[in-house]
């Protein structure tokens, strides 16, 4: 039989946008967020799919191979237990930073040690890495799951190498809710992120169809209105 998990999974987004609020008041986050994940594994069939965080993750590089990675420690913020870098194998080390790294070792063992990835605990103030450590760091719709955005975004510049790059997808005007409490504008992420870094690449657009969210940026057809739900994809480095 269906678990709750897996059903809420096939409920559509409209329809969860307005249960949201009523469950925020009785669910803590990262409850909800392991709920989440449970609902994903079992529409997996057990194993978790990370194919396609290699054409998304190469599309917000602007790179066509993973070659640009070749010898490098390599990381993703807010990555998830799904194996966000299998793909990166040309990479020296690949590591996952996630707050709740340990619960998915605990829940997922079979698919987490099946990744090839160092799997590293963050907390929500500190990412417990040497600062100027990482050559790339990848963060894909996670910033704004954090509590406490402007310390995070600091962490994430002060454990990247000077030198080093930063490969971000942003959601843009979401609404704040129990998994992302951070409603981010195109304003708050320059001025308390990139202001930080030297952008290199910078694409935003609102967002495709529901089955294929990223699509503008990979058939080039980007348009954005201000205040609008959508994405920004941003390359930066973070000065030598």
């Amino acid at each position: 039989m269906p678990t709750q998990a897996f059903l809420e999974a096939r409920i559509p987004e409209s329809i969860k946008k307005l249960i949201r609020p009523i469950r925020n008041r009785f669910v803590k986050k990262h409850d909800a967020e392991m709920l989440f994940w449970r609902s994903r594994i079992e529409l997996d069939n057990g194993r978790f799919e990370n194919a396609h965080y290699q054409r998304i993750m190469l599309a917000m590089a602007d790179e066509a191979t993973g070659g640009f990675l070749k010898g490098k420690i390599v990381a993703d913020f807010g990555c998830g237990p799904r194996g966000s870098l299998v793909w990166a194998g040309e990479a020296l080390l690949r590591v996952g930073i996630d707050v709740l790294a340990d619960r998915y070792a605990d829940e997922f063992a079979e698919n987490i040690t099946s990744h090839g990835m160092v799997y590293l605990k963050s907390t929500e103030r500190v990412i417990p890495m040497p600062s100027d450590s990482v050559d790339v760091m990848f963060t894909l719709n996670a910033i704004d799951h954090v509590d406490h955005f402007s310390t995070m975004c600091s962490e994430i510049v002060r454990v990247l190498k000077p030198g080093g790059e930063l490969i971000g997808s942003f959601n843009l005007e979401e609404p704040a809710s129990l998994h992302e409490p951070q409603r981010l504008t195109e304003r708050l992420v320059k001025e308390t992120l990139l202001s930080q870094l030297q952008v290199q690449s910078y694409r935003i657009t609102e967002k495709g169809p529901e089955e294929a969210v990223y699509d503008p940026f990979f058939t080039g057809n980007l348009s954005y209105r201000a205040g609008h739900e959508g994405f920004l994809w941003v390359r930066a480095t973070k000065p030598s």
